[in-house]
C-alpha cells in the first residue's frame, strides 16, 4: 500500500473505533468491572508469584486456568475444524453462513486459551523454549500440543483473513488469501485431530492418578470425538445468542438458514455423541471397573455418561426428527456442561482421587477465568459489528462476483457454441 492508502485505512481504523451500540448496559458494566479486578489480580500473580493467587501443589500442579480455560476450552473450539471440513472439503454449502462466526469464535479461543496457560506457568517466560530451540524436548506431548497450538492458531488466522481483507477493503489481497483456504484449511483439520487428541495423550502418563473409571489407554480417541459434538453445542448456542445480539445487521439468509443448520447440527451432535458412548461402554467392560459402581464414584460417572452424554444424545436425535429447535439448544446446553463435567473429573475431580484432597480454585483464579471468557466475547462483539461476519459483503465484492459469475456463463455458453458446432 502507498501513503495515500495507508493514511485513509489509519482514518478508516480510527473511525472504526467508535462504539456501535450502547456502552452502559447490564453486561458491559459487569464485564469490566471484572476485567479491572483481573488485572489487580494479575499484578498480584506477576508481582508476588503463583501462590499468591492459586492454590496449586507440587501434587495438584495445574489450576483453573489450564484445566478449565486450556483443556475445556480448546474441546469447545472444535466446531472449526469440522464446519470448515464439511464447507470447504465436502461442499456442504449450507453450512457456509456460520462458516466465519465459527472460526472467528475458534480463532479467539486458542489466542486467549493460549494465554490463560501463559498465566498459570511458574516461569512464563520460558513458554517461548519450543520456538527458540531451548531444550526442544521433542519427545514430549506438550511440545506436540505446542507447535500445534501456534501452527493452527496460523491457519485459523487465514481462514479468516479474507473477512479482514473485505472489511479493509484490500481488493488484491483479498484474492490471493482466498486461493490459500483450501489447503489451509486441510493443514487446519490434520492439525486439530492431532492436538485434540494430544490434550487427551497427556493423561496416559498419570494412570496412577486417576480414577479407573476415567483412565483408559483411548482418552485420546475420546478427547478427539468429545471434541466434534462439544464444539458443535457451542456453535449452536453461539447462533443462538448471536441471532438476537446482530440480529438488526444480520443478511437474511443467515437468518432464514439457522433453524436448518441448527437441526443439521443436531444429526451430526446426536450421531458424534452415541459412537462415544458406545466407545465409553466398550471401555467400561473391557477395564472391568464394574465393582466400581456401587460407590459414590460410580454413581458420579453414571452421572456423566447418562446424564450428560445418552440424554442430550437422545434429545438430539429427537430433535432431528421432529424438527424441533427449542430442544436442539437445550440438549446443546446439556451437553456442553457435560463437556465441562468431563474434562474437570479427568484433570481435577476424579484426579488424585484416592487422597481425598479435592483441590478448589481460589476465588481470584474464577474471576480470571471469567474475564478471560468476558474478553473473548467482547473482542468476539467488536470484530462481528464492524466485519463482514454475519453482515453484507462490501459493494466492490458484490460486483466483483457477479463479473466472475457473468464470465464463468460466458466460458460455458462458449463451450456448448464448440460442441454444437
Amino acid at each position: 500500500m502507498n501513503k495515500t492508502q495507508n493514511t485513509r485505512f489509519f482514518k478508516f481504523f480510527i473511525n472504526e473505533l467508535k462504539p456501535k451500540g450502547k456502552i452502559i448496559t447490564p453486561f458491559n458494566v459487569i464485564s469490566a468491572i471484572t476485567i479491572l479486578a483481573a488485572i489487580v489480580i494479575l499484578v498480584i500473580r506477576f508481582k508476588d508469584g503463583l501462590g499468591s493467587v492459586s492454590d496449586a501443589s507440587q501434587e495438584r500442579p495445574w489450576g483453573l486456568w489450564i484445566n478449565f480455560n486450556v483443556i475445556t476450552g480448546v474441546a469447545f473450539a472444535g466446531g472449526a475444524y469440522v464446519v470448515t471440513f464439511m464447507v470447504y472439503i465436502l461442499g456442504l454449502e449450507k453450512y457456509r453462513p456460520i462458516v466465519r462466526a465459527t472460526v472467528l469464535y475458534a480463532l479467539l479461543s486458542y489466542m486467549f486459551y493460549a494465554g490463560a496457560l501463559l498465566l498459570d506457568l511458574g516461569r512464563p517466560w520460558h513458554i517461548m523454549n519450543p520456538l527458540i530451540g531451548n531444550s526442544f524436548g521433542i519427545s514430549a506431548v506438550l511440545f506436540l500440543v505446542a507447535w500445534h497450538f501456534i501452527l493452527y492458531m496460523g491457519s485459523l488466522l487465514i481462514e479468516f483473513s479474507p473477512t479482514i481483507a473485505e472489511w479493509a477493503g484490500w481488493l488484491r489481497q483479498r484474492k490471493f488469501l482466498t486461493s490459500l483456504t483450501i489447503g489451509v484449511v486441510i493443514f487446519g483439520i490434520t492439525l486439530s485431530t492431532l492436538h485434540q487428541s494430544g490434550l487427551g495423550s497427556l493423561f496416559l502418563m498419570a494412570k496412577p492418578k486417576i480414577h479407573p473409571l476415567w483412565y483408559s489407554e483411548f482418552i485420546p480417541i475420546q478427547f478427539f470425538i468429545s471434541s466434534i459434538f462439544a464444539g458443535l453445542s457451542l456453535v449452536i448456542i453461539m447462533e443462538m445468542i448471536n441471532q438476537r445480539v446482530f440480529r438488526k445487521n444480520m443478511l437474511y439468509t443467515y437468518k432464514s438458514s439457522h433453524k436448518p443448520i441448527m437441526i443439521s447440527l443436531a444429526r451430526i451432535c446426536g450421531v458424534t455423541m452415541f459412537v462415544y458412548f458406545f466407545i465409553s461402554v466398550l471401555v467400561f467392560i473391557h477395564g472391568k471397573n464394574l465393582t466400581y459402581l456401587n460407590t459414590f464414584w460410580g454413581y458420579w460417572y453414571l452421572l456423566e455418561a447418562v446424564g450428560f452424554v445418552l440424554i442430550p444424545c437422545i434429545c438430539f436425535i429427537y430433535a432431528y426428527r421432529h424438527n424441533n429447535l427449542s430442544l436442539t439448544r437445550i440438549a446443546a446446553f446439556i451437553t456442553a456442561a457435560g463437556i465441562i463435567l468431563n474434562r474437570l473429573n479427568i484433570s481435577t475431580i476424579a484426579f488424585r482421587w484416592y487422597a481425598n484432597d479435592l483441590q478448589f480454585p481460589t476465588w481470584m483464579e474464577v474471576v480470571v477465568s471469567v474475564a478471560v471468557i468476558f474478553t473473548q466475547i467482547l473482542v468476539f462483539r467488536w470484530i462481528a459489528r464492524r466485519m463482514p461476519v454475519y453482515t453484507e459483503f462490501p459493494h466492490w465484492l458484490i460486483r466483483e462476483k457477479k463479473e466472475d459469475k457473468s464470465s464463468t456463463n460466458e466460458k460455458k455458453e462458449k463451450k456448448w457454441k464448440v460442441i454444437v458446432d
